[in-house]
């Protein structure tokens, strides 16, 4: 009954605006002028755009995203979280910059602007995003002269990693000769009021009065998800994470500064996938190897390097493929990424390990359950707990639950356009927080994979530095890889020399259609100095007599020689019996059995 009449009066109230997840709560509050919630992109196309082609491109399609022009609007005293409501006084202009790269105009002079554009916060007034048009990329490597490069910041409480992809996707295109129209008129825009004071009291009130036990509720389910997820722990391989340490101390998690730093490396996605079939690894396994190598070297060339594994949160999103509502769908996994191994193979083997538990424990805990205990959450505790976690940097009074976040966003892999031209690399910049100053987001488009940590002045002020340890890792753990498959490779192609006398002895005993009875039974020839040893076994009967490879027991004698010897011996530059009285040769067995084989191999 009450509830039927809370659906009416909530029907009765303004439909069209929604509220924000407890989960996307917990970015906006943690937004700051020292750390600006935002995802940022940076996508360099190929050649010279126009600009005005470019705005009405975006204007004629951006109906197709309404939260681009809605904004949050609050409930007065904070009695609920924020409502998305249309922004009546929207403006295209506000939210387009256009600039030229300064001179040099290198990597080096778009790293350094992109990093001051990111460390700027969105306006929490209007919404929550913007793009910068660089123009005269005219002395970046591998980009032609006067190239374009499009910065984009998304504040992440309105999108995450693939659904954002799914944004960019309404802006480009994968048909070179898609152009925009600039005859097309944008759709008109014809917003709602924004809603009054009273109205969004009154919906915050039928929101808590329609579930009024949400909260103890939901509390009470996570608590049984956590038992449950620790049953599951106890009933697997024990963990090398002592349960009560938490992760080590690291100069990556340490108060922050408000200038943002960033560095990126760029490798081939074919040569990550040669390295995942060589290790039967996964693709994720092997980009944490590599950005766990490149954390080790830095953390050694600083003498930061802590004796204990440190360890990395990995998003995941859990958005299924028929959601297309832009929401923040993500649930976490902690591994270890094994940076105390120095040798690459070791740290990667620990890392199928570490991974391959922590989803089995993902699963267990299950990946919905922490997203409704922030739902359930009192929306202004939620805020007063991040501004006060910030304000009195309590994150330097205990150890980090974590020590970076490695984000992987698979992206397409053929080649977009905007305005009919090319897309050459797209590159995520993400936000970090207090105890939390360095997050790697890989992306991979067209073949290419980009590993980019966002870091601050104060954590990072040589990410670029970072980024070439990054690319040092990546060679380094290929190196390795391919030389243990070529010596796979030169052992199953390398034949022993010694092979031709067993042909040669199979086709004699051939000939021979009987045997003397001293000769019956089992002898072991073992051959050394190839790739490996080579066991042949010689079986003789009464009728025949046979050679084939493998180990038998208890055999009446047995021969132990080198593979060159025994080449001789084929070759009748060598008698057995002289090898023998040489020590050159090794036999096992009774003086008369390894004198009957002898005389068998002569």
């Amino acid at each position: 009954m009450l509830k039927d009449i809370l659906s009416k009066v909530e029907n009765a109230l303004d439909p069209t605006v929604k509220p924000i997840s407890g989960y996307d709560a917990a970015f906006l509050y943690s937004d700051s002028p020292k750390s600006p919630m935002h995802i940022a992109g940076l996508t360099i196309i190929e050649g010279s755009i126009d600009f005005e082609g470019f705005k009405h491109n975006i204007a004629t399609k951006l109906h197709q995203v309404p939260k681009f022009r809605q904004r949050l609007v609050n409930v007065p005293m904070n009695l609920g979280y924020p409502y998305w409501a249309d922004d009546p006084n929207f403006d295209l202009d506000l939210h387009i910059q256009r600039i030229k790269l300064p001179d040099p105009a290198d990597w080096e002079t778009l790293r350094d602007l992109t990093a001051s554009i990111t460390s700027t916060p969105l306006d929490l007034r209007r919404p929550l995003w913007s793009m910068t048009f660089i123009e005269g990329l005219n002395n970046v490597s591998q980009v032609p002269e006067g190239s374009v490069a499009l910065f984009s910041k998304v504040h992440h409480v309105m999108i995450d990693g693939m659904s954002g992809m799914g944004i960019m996707g309404i802006l480009l295109s994968f048909d070179p000769s898609d152009k925009p129209d600039m005859d097309a008129q944008p759709r008109a825009y014809k917003p709602d009021p924004l809603p009054n004071e009273l109205t969004l009291l009154a919906k915050s009130g039928v929101d808590f009065l329609k579930d009024p036990l949400k909260i103890p509720r939901v509390a009470g389910r996570t608590l049984v998800k956590v038992a449950q997820s620790q049953m599951s722990k106890r009933m697997q391989v024990k963990s090398d994470i002592p349960k009560s340490a938490g992760a080590p101390k690291t100069i990556f998690n340490q108060s922050i500064s408000p200038r943002r730093t960033w560095g990126t490396a760029l490798l081939s996605l074919d040569r990550i996938k040669a390295l995942k079939k060589a290790m039967d690894a996964t693709v994720n396994d092997v980009i944490l190897a590599i950005c766990a190598g490149g954390i080790r070297k830095y953390l050694v060339e600083k003498d930061k390097l802590p004796g204990q594994s440190l360890i990395a949160n990995v998003p995941i999103s859990i958005r299924k493929e028929k959601d297309g509502e832009m929401k923040n769908k993500i649930s976490n996994m902690l591994i270890p990424i094994a940076t105390q191994i120095e040798d690459p193979i070791e740290r990667l083997e620990a890392i199928q390990e570490h991974t391959s538990r922590g989803k089995v424990r993902h699963k267990a805990m299950g990946a919905k359950t922490l997203a409704k205990l922030a739902d359930a959450v009192p929306f202004g505790l939620a805020n007063l707990a991040a501004g006060v976690y910030s304000r009195y940097n309590l994150n330097e009074y205990h150890r980090p639950p974590f020590n970076v976040t490695i984000t992987n966003v698979p992206g397409p892999q053929f080649p977009l356009y905007m305005n009919g031209h090319k897309i050459l690399s797209i590159f995520a910049l993400t936000p970090v927080v207090d105890g939390l100053g360095l997050i790697i987001a890989v992306l991979s488009y067209n073949g290419q994979v980009s590993i980019t940590a966002t870091s601050d002045a104060k954590t990072m002020p040589d990410a670029d530095q970072f980024a070439r340890y990054i690319r040092e890792s990546a060679n380094e753990l290929e190196a390795i890889i391919l030389k243990r498959e070529k010596q796979k490779e030169v052992k199953k192609k390398a034949k022993p020399k010694s092979d031709p006398f067993f042909t040669a002895l199979r086709k004699r005993f051939k000939a021979k259609k009987k045997w003397e009875k001293k000769f019956i039974g089992t002898y072991q020839i073992t051959v050394n100095g190839c790739t490996e040893e080579i066991h042949h076994q010689i079986n003789v009967t009464e009728k025949s007599a046979t050679v084939k490879k493998g180990v038998t027991k208890n055999p009446k004698a047995t021969l132990i020689i080198d593979d060159e010897y025994l080449y001789r011996v084929h070759k009748k530059e060598l008698r057995l019996e002289e090898a023998q009285i040489q020590g050159r040769i090794k036999m096992e067995g009774g003086a008369r059995n390894t004198k009957y084989l002898i005389q068998l191999l002569s």
